[in-house]
C-alpha cells in the first residue's frame, strides 16, 4: 500500500519549482524524458512524476536525475545554509556553564 505524503501549501509549491527546474535543465540540454529515465536507472513515470512535483518520489530517484543532467552539486546545497540552527547552537554555546576551576 502506498503512503500518501500530506504537504504543506510552501513545500508543494516548492517541490513543483523544482520539478519544473528539472524539467528546464532537461529541455536546454535537448534530451527526451525516455533518454534521462534511462541514464536515471528510473521509469519514466517516476520522471514524469518528479517533474510534475508530485510528493512520495524517492530522494534517490531525484538524486539520479540531477546526476544524469549534470546538476548532482546542488544536493550539497539542501539546508547548507541553516541559519536557525546556526543560532540555536550559539545559544546553547553561550547558556552552558563554565566548570569552575579546582584550587
Amino acid at each position: 500500500m502506498k503512503k500518501t505524503v500530506i504537504l504543506s501549501p510552501l513545500a508543494k509549491r516548492q517541490l513543483k519549482k523544482m520539478g519544473d527546474n528539472i524539467k528546464m535543465a532537461r529541455l536546454r540540454r535537448d534530451l527526451s524524458l525516455r533518454a534521462v529515465a534511462q541514464r536515471a536507472g528510473i521509469a519514466l513515470n517516476t520522471l514524469v512524476a518528479i517533474e510534475k512535483g508530485t510528493a512520495g518520489v524517492s530522494v534517490g530517484a531525484i538524486a539520479n536525475v540531477l546526476h544524469s543532467l549534470g546538476l548532482a552539486d546542488h544536493l550539497e546545497l539542501l539546508a547548507q545554509n541553516d541559519v536557525l540552527g546556526r543560532k540555536l547552537q550559539d545559544l546553547e554555546l553561550t547558556a552552558t556553564r563554565k566548570r569552575e576551576l579546582k584550587k
